[in-house]
């Protein structure tokens, strides 16, 4: 083994591979004999197409299948089982039907934006925005399958419409009623969310007793299941309906101290699935996810498969599932498991990682000031190099956004990327994070800037009480609101020797001023509303405190932007300049909220480690 200084650890885990690596998948179903699902592009700036198991490319360039509904869009596309792929496309927004080999035809019009595709029973659901209207409104439609709605727009069929948000359509077996899920505006829907069910042909829906609903799934023509939180935890219901009212309560389905369930960022994701014969798959969660299955009579049973992280139950057929996510042991991917026979085969992605460059995270518990944290840890890790006898390694220390997120100690190449280089990560999850129940959760609550810092200091400075990192070598790096818990971070000062912030939230007012429908009464929630509370928004800004920023810092924006938006970035660029603080800042002008070109990808990875490099003082090899 050759010895030299953390940091400078040759590696294969190149910018370039990075952003070439594990494929982001983007939903999957099965069509005919194939599997189709839905994958990123990075060297085609992220474009989403879909392709098949058979090894074609089922949507061509330039059409690209993404929503903008709620901003984070989700359910862009769907398919039917003879082969007919139905997208949103990126540019337009419209919804296009394609009968494969043949050139996409609009089924809406232009101006709205659609998500959240389904198509069950030979129709197809999905959820509208018109951004044009005043007040914005939402709607759950049906899209007639000839393409009369693309020239009148009153063909579509409106089964609710309304000034708040709505999500998960679903259609009943006898395609008489949908269910879905809405919440009002000035509420998000990990708060509040209510299942609502309506008959097609009009009236009143019907509201089912809930608190934070997610995907409601017919099983009959009389009965539903959802998730729901009415304690700590997402779990299933089962409810019987007469028409579209509830007969009684909701009944629980196995409960257990885990989640079902995840916070409703994007439309198209799915946490279980029923099956034919009565069963169900389900992802529990609590830090990592497991993936079960449920028998009629409430037995728990479960499933051997290489995923443990944001598992997504795409879809099933007869004993089949499909599964994307990402693991502990393996790289990101798609897997179709057969719940009998316990057959996995991993359909894209999944290859299982070398240990002696990715072993597996390390979950880690410390005490914070409001209770226990958790968090993943990644050490420096490489199969021939070791550091000088006595060196601590330096730390990254990642905070995920949202901030109603988690993470799931999951192997990938962008933490390789620094592990094999000899820079630990860790990887936090602190109050407010999914994934440990609803008081973990709400333990931000009116405490953004507070609870989110106290608990990133605490991980950080556990971590270098055990002697496990350099205590004088520790960065901070997120993104959006992680991006915010990074600057609130440095003004608080003492932890950290670097940030890097990526289209971080540095205004509150700003951001209420300037940010999209979907959250703009989140901060309600985190801090308080306006005006009663402008003063603790003045406060607790780190635009406010910028003199006390005393550290290098690394700022990376996307131009296109429109939840944190350049101008949020430029304002502490400016600051820090004032002072002659030392920093960077890098503006991606075709970027959104999110690098998604490779291109971008490869800079930014490659500036965050000779950023890092030239203030830890190693020589990184790129």
């Amino acid at each position: 083994m050759s010895s030299s200084p953390y940091g400078s650890w040759s590696s294969s885990f190149s910018p370039a591979s990075v952003a070439a690596s594990s494929p982001r998948i983007d939903g999957a179903r099965f069509v005919g004999t194939e599997i189709w699902w839905g994958e990123s592009v990075p060297s085609q700036k992220g474009r989403v197409t879909v392709r098949s198991s058979s090894g074609a490319e089922i949507l061509p360039a330039p059409w690209s299948a993404r929503s903008r509904v709620h901003e984070y869009g989700g359910g862009a596309w769907t398919a039917d089982h003879a082969g007919t792929l139905y997208f949103v496309d990126a540019g337009d927004q419209r919804v296009h039907r394609m009968v494969r080999g043949a050139e996409p035809v609009p089924l809406t019009a232009s101006g709205p934006a659609h998500g959240g595709l389904r198509v069950q029973g030979g129709r197809l659901l999905a959820v509208r925005e018109d951004l044009a209207t005043t007040p914005h409104t939402r709607a759950i439609i049906e899209i007639p399958l000839d393409g009369s709605a693309a020239d009148d727009p009153s063909a579509i069929r409106v089964i609710a419409r309304g000034e708040g948000f709505y999500a998960h359509p679903a259609l009943s077996p006898d395609g008489t009623r949908a269910a879905w899920v809405a919440w009002n505006r000035g509420r998000m829907p990990w708060e509040e969310a209510h299942l609502q069910v309506g008959a097609l042909d009009g009236g009143q829906p019907q509201t089912v007793r809930s608190r934070a609903a997610l995907q409601p799934e017919w099983i009959s023509d009389s009965d539903l299941v959802f998730a729901d939180d009415p304690d700590d935890r997402w779990g299933l219901y089962r409810v019987t309906l007469d028409g579209v009212a509830p007969v009684a309560a909701p009944r629980p389905i196995a409960p257990a101290d885990a989640d079902t369930g995840y916070g409703l960022w994007v439309l198209g994701n799915r946490w279980f699935r029923p099956l034919d014969d009565g069963r169900i798959v389900a992802v529990r969660t609590n830090g990592r996810d497991a993936v079960v299955i449920i028998d009629p009579d409430g037995t728990v049973r479960p499933i051997d498969v290489p995923a443990d992280g944001h598992v997504s139950v795409d879809d099933v057929d007869g004993s089949r599932v499909l599964l994307s996510g990402n693991g502990s042991r393996v790289d990101p991917g798609l897997w179709c498991v057969d719940v009998d026979s316990g057959d996995v085969v991993a359909v894209r992605g999944g290859a299982e990682v070398d240990p002696h460059w990715m072993p597996p995270a390390v979950s880690i518990e410390v005490e914070g000031p409001h209770g226990a944290v958790h968090a993943f840890a990644y050490p420096p890790a490489h199969p021939e190099a070791t550091a000088p006898d006595g060196e601590l390694p330096p730390y990254v220390v990642l905070v995920h956004g949202g901030p109603t997120a988690h993470v799931t100690g999951a192997s990938s190449a962008s933490i390789a990327f620094y592990t094999s280089r000899g820079i630990g990560v860790l990887d936090v999850n602190y109050g407010g994070s999914t994934g440990y129940g609803r008081a973990y959760r709400e333990r931000l609550d009116g405490q953004w800037g507070v609870v989110d810092v106290d608990d990133v200091i605490a991980a950080a400075t556990g971590l270098a009480d055990a002697g496990l990192a350099d205590p004088a070598r520790i960065a901070i790096r997120g993104g959006s609101a992680g991006g915010w818990t990074v600057l609130s971070a440095l003004v608080r000062g003492g932890a950290f020797a670097v940030g890097i912030s990526r289209y971080g939230v540095a205004d509150l007012r700003m951001l209420v001023a300037e940010t999209h429908d979907f959250e703009a009464s989140y901060i309600d929630g985190l801090v308080g509303p306006l005006p009663e509370y402008e003063q603790l928004y003045i406060e607790r800004s780190p635009l406010t405190h910028t003199d006390r920023i005393d550290v290098p810092v690394l700022l990376q924006q996307g131009g296109e932007d429109r939840v944190v938006p350049p101008s949020q970035s430029e304002a502490i660029r400016d600051a820090l300049a004032a002072r002659g603080v030392d920093h960077e800042y890098v503006l991606y002008p075709a970027e959104g909220h999110g690098f998604r070109s490779a291109e971008t990808i490869v800079d930014a990875l490659d500036r965050e480690l000779r950023f890092l490099g030239r203030v830890f003082g190693f020589e990184p090899r790129l």
